[in-house]
């Protein structure tokens, strides 16, 4: 009978090491799991729709500098300012106020992204033209904006009493 034995030592401390080293593991394997699951399409939809503030559309304004018309024209959408830009500006114009575009340019810049007509800044060398084309587009987005609904109320609707 010849059968060859074989003696395993276990040390516990080692094993001890594998059991916390396999928990661990397994630990990091369901942590992975839960942040990359998708969750529920719920929660992403509950995004409200900002609400109208503009009738869309092209609206432009006048500005008559030198006997000349020069149209500032924005365009709008319901919610945001697409386009802010000058129209028939002449050579004549351009050369006798050569701030104008640059003045324009930095405006439209600013307000395109903001979305916004406040905060807007601009320097002290072409303060007066700045304030000249802003009044401009504040004109033209007072008439792009959705009017409100006692604008539009007539006083002949109001209820009389006898």
């Amino acid at each position: 009978m010849s059968s060859k034995t074989k003696i395993v030592v276990l040390h516990l401390k080692e094993l001890i090491y594998t059991g916390i080293f396999a928990l661990l593991g397994i630990l990091f394997i369901v942590l992975l799991i839960i942040m990359f699951v998708p969750k529920d399409k719920k929660e992403n939809n509950a995004v409200e729709a900002p609400a109208p503030s503009y009738v869309p559309g092209i609206y432009t304004t006048s500005l008559v500098l030198s006997d000349n018309a020069v149209d500032v024209e924005v365009t709008v959408d319901e919610t945001n300012i697409n386009d802010i830009r000058i129209v028939n500006l002449d050579e004549a114009v351009a050369t006798m106020f050569p701030l104008l575009e640059p003045s324009f340019d930095d405006l439209a810049n600013q307000i395109l992204k903001n979305q916004s007509l406040d905060n807007i800044t601009y320097s002290d060398d072409n303060k007066y033209t700045s304030m000249v084309l802003l009044n401009a587009i504040k004109t033209s987005l007072g008439k792009a904006a959705v009017p409100t609904p006692a604008a539009s109320a007539s006083p002949s609707a109001t209820p009389q009493t006898t």
